[in-house]
């Protein structure tokens, strides 16, 4: 089984929050405590974090999923429940994450990119907290908020500064093991390789480049022919393509006809791959029976005839690049900020769906058994304009509304 995973699942459950507590002072002397239930702790949050020590995405494969821990429940004596610790999760650099309806939320293409990926619910505010002057002694408190849950899609692109393009059973595999420490499969057949590999050359004491060996493409490639989407997404970020020409192809597709297809279907794959730096390398040159293509350097990875050569080429678009490349910082987290406010949408039984974090918190963490508690929420929506936002989309008595698990009439005053 292959121990290099480039595609996968991801189901993450931030850490629920702690409950709130009821409780009123007793103590000596006192004839009336007042309320003295403290709040419950947050739960933990799941963080994704780019970490350039981990390579693929094999880790989630047979285990899927990641939760937080939960916060605690709040006690007497306004003791508030400690909050959960957040869950860190190490990805490879280049991950992307998605929805499964593939919209694309985070891309941790920088060492250090932080995402939060699942957000822990809040803990349940205490009885203390509802004292007012008009509520002497309440007798509810809140729950903790469930935290968020979903199933998410992860796909990595390799980061590397050159990538091998060539038709299978070029001699990539062979040409990245001779110029890094790279131990690759080799073998005289097409499609040995099947998943990608990273070298990394030193080209002196200074500069060090990756490579990446990429499985070889095929005609139709871009359009998935061959697992060549699976492929491709692995070129996209490199710096420079070092396009391998078989003069030794085993098809006998003379080098010239062999580079108009690797360009064609790089570009219909993303135009935009036509104009990345590249250097073009004729390979096989110890057996080959096609003669050099003008502008390709030949070389040989088995005798090692021109490596120097093409490793120095490499070298230098790659330090172009780099030197073009605003300077990246260290570390900084991607925001995906709570939407604010309500909005009023329509049901398809015609109800009026209320939505909107605080409306839908206030319903979800109160017990509406509890007479008091359900007064609070009354005006807790009342208060963020439920009743004036459903009036003016239409609502008129009678009409049903829903607040998260909330289902009741519409009544306008």
């Amino acid at each position: 089984m292959s121990n290099f995973v480039d595609e996968c699942g991801f189901n993450v459950k931030g850490g629920d929050g702690g409950a709130g507590c009821v409780s009123f002072r007793r103590e000596a002397h006192v004839a009336k405590g007042g309320p003295d239930g403290g709040d419950g702790g947050k739960g933990g949050d799941i963080w994704l974090v780019a970490d350039n020590n981990i390579a693929s995405l094999l880790a989630f494969r047979d285990y899927p999923h990641r939760k937080a821990d939960s916060g605690t429940h709040a006690s007497s004596k306004k003791q508030h429940g400690s909050s959960g610790v957040d869950l860190i999760v190490r990805v490879p650099v280049g991950t992307i994450v998605r929805t499964q309806e593939g919209e694309l939320l985070a891309d941790l293409s920088e060492v250090g990119a932080r995402w939060m990926a699942a957000r822990g619910g809040v803990g349940g505010k205490g009885n203390a907290r509802f004292l007012s002057n008009r509520r002497r002694a309440p007798t509810f408190a809140e729950q903790g908020e469930h935290g968020e849950e979903r199933w998410l899609r992860m796909e990595l692109k390799l980061l590397a500064d050159v990538a091998l393009v060539g038709f299978p059973n070029v001699g990539k595999s062979t040409l990245i093991s001779r110029i890094s420490a790279a131990k690759p499969k080799i073998a005289d057949y097409p499609f040995t390789t099947l998943e990608p590999n990273l070298g990394v050359v030193r080209v002196d004491d200074e500069t060090e480049i990756v490579v990446a060996d990429i499985p070889g493409l095929i005609e139709g490639a871009a359009d998935g022919k061959g697992l060549g989407h699976q492929f491709l997404r692995h070129v996209e970020r490199a710096r420079v393509l070092a396009v391998l020409l078989d003069l030794a192809a085993y098809d006998q597709r003379p080098p010239e006809e062999q580079l108009e297809i690797l360009l064609k279907e790089l570009g219909a794959y993303k135009s935009e791959l036509l104009d990345r730096p590249r250097v073009v390398f004729a390979s096989k040159t110890d057996v080959g029976t096609f003669e050099v293509p003008e502008g390709a350097l030949p070389i040989s990875a088995v005798t090692g005839a021109g490596l120097d050569v093409a490793v120095g080429a490499m070298a230098v678009l790659v330090r172009e690049s780099r030197a073009e490349e605003p300077e990246a910082n260290s570390e900084f987290v991607i925001h995906r900020p709570a939407p604010e406010g309500i909005t009023i949408e329509r049901g398809d039984d015609g109800s009026f769906i209320v939505v909107g974090r605080a409306a839908e918190r206030a319903v979800a963490l109160n017990d509406l058994t509890n007479v008091e508690a359900a007064d609070y929420v009354r005006q807790r929506l009342t208060k963020l304009g439920v009743n004036k936002a459903l009036a003016k989309a239409g609502a008129r008595d009678g009409d049903t509304v829903v607040v998260g698990q909330l289902v009741f009439d519409f009544e306008e005053d």
